[in-house]
């Protein structure tokens, strides 16, 4: 049976598109979206669009309404915004153990599917991390591991599991992880895990996974009788 198709709201079609403009990175998260005027001359609708348009982005918790400052962004999609406000109440080891089974997969299907550019962006991103390292800047080196991570997840070429891995982690850039990882001053993690991926050998992959899990959990999480 045929059911009839229903148009799109103005309302509707102006928060799709705000939506789209986020998710190519337009705004991206901190960003202010231009003021009312410019919203309804961009989109050619009336001020009471925006506003509805606006509100219900606010509601979904992609935006932010800053009283006299503006509106900002403060996810990319209404899965981010979900994941944000669960990992604000989640406990490290929940975090962890999630990270865990992410990287878990998404290392194995990058064994079978990652390309000749994937390897040589996860070396770049290994060489930041070195140099990062021995200059000491925990801020760039930060940045460098998680983009080294997410080219990793990219090659998975799972849509899904790319966007869940993005924004599971994107507030939060696994920096409780991160600022770990940066002691390990001779880069023998990364090149281990990228060696793997490179030899397509799954097993030896998720064994560097399952090792700086491990050590992370060590180094963040309080011994028993602390």
């Amino acid at each position: 049976m045929l059911h009839k198709l229903q148009k799109k709201s103005l309302v509707e079609q102006v928060s799709s598109q705000i939506q789209e403009m986020i998710k190519d990175g337009v705004w991206q998260i901190g960003d202010r979206l231009p003021n009312e005027a410019e919203l309804m001359e961009q989109f050619g609708v009336s001020r009471n669009t925006v506003r509805e348009a606006i509100r219900a982005l606010v509601h979904v918790g992609l935006l932010e309404v800053k009283q006299g400052d503006g509106t900002f962004v403060l996810a990319t999609s209404e899965l981010s915004a979900v994941l944000q406000k669960r990992i604000q109440s989640a406990a490290v080891l929940e975090i962890l153990e999630v990270r865990h089974a992410l990287d878990r997969e998404a290392v194995s299907l990058a064994c079978l599917r990652r390309t000749e550019e994937d390897l040589n962006q996860m070396v770049k991103y290994r060489d930041q991390c070195l140099q990062f390292t021995q200059d000491n800047n925990l801020e760039k080196f930060v940045e460098a591991d998680w983009q080294l991570h997410q080219t990793i997840a990219a090659a998975s070429y799972n849509p899904l599991l790319i966007d869940m891995y993005s924004h599971l982690f994107e507030e939060i850039q696994i920096s409780i992880t991160s600022t770990t990882e940066m002691n390990d001053a001779n880069g023998a993690g990364h090149n281990d895990l990228i060696l793997a991926i490179q030899n397509q050998d799954a097993a030896s992959a998720v064994h560097c996974v399952d090792m700086y899990i491990s050590q992370f959990k060590q180094i963040v999480l309080p011994k028993k009788g602390e």
